[in-house]
């Protein structure tokens, strides 16, 4: 079953890109995209989507214990209290927009966007996050230090997972 936040990156691959139909199946759970032109009075396209899931019981019940599974082992897998860092009020979080993989770097030879003590400006570009081979840029939008770094290279990330944690200037 996916999660709604998988679905929202779906709707928006499908309305960037040039696929009119998509359809996903899987354990009884049915996912069905499709792109709709409607004319409007000057005779241009407007693209609608149109979105339908229909999961059945056992896959709602299945990822229910997934999800509770899940929780569990994150709570787990949490770093130990001593190596976490005291959070300010002041501290700010760079979160992932989308759902991609995470790159410190513009290549892999090459030196990371930034480190830990580097200072930032609003438009200074901490990483690149790759989704559907695409590689985007993300941009601090705030000025400051960074203070750490949360996201490994070459880790997968969530949309709203945070990615860097930023003091203020």
């Amino acid at each position: 079953m996916l999660k709604v936040q998988e679905i929202k990156e779906i709707i928006r691959a499908l309305d960037q890109s040039s696929i009119n139909e998509f359809k996903y199946e899987v354990n009884g759970s049915k996912i069905s995209m499709k792109k709709q032109d409607i004319l409007t009075t000057n005779q241009s396209a407007v693209p609608q989507l149109v979105t339908q899931v229909v999961p059945d019981r056992k896959t709602v019940e299945q990822s229910a214990v997934k999800t509770e599974v899940k929780e569990k082992v994150v709570k787990e897998n949490e770093r130990p209290k001593e190596t976490q860092i005291s959070f300010e009020d002041n501290l700010q979080k760079i979160t992932a927009p989308m759902v991609g993989t995470f790159y410190a770097a513009p290549a892999p030879d090459a030196e990371a966007y930034v480190k830990v003590g580097d200072k930032i400006t609003e438009d200074s570009v901490v990483c690149i996050i790759e989704a559907m081979k695409l590689m985007n840029e993300l941009e601090a939008e705030v000025k400051g230090e960074i203070v750490e770094i949360l996201a490994e290279n070459g880790q997968l990330v969530e949309y709203g997972q945070e990615l860097f944690v930023v003091r203020p200037l």
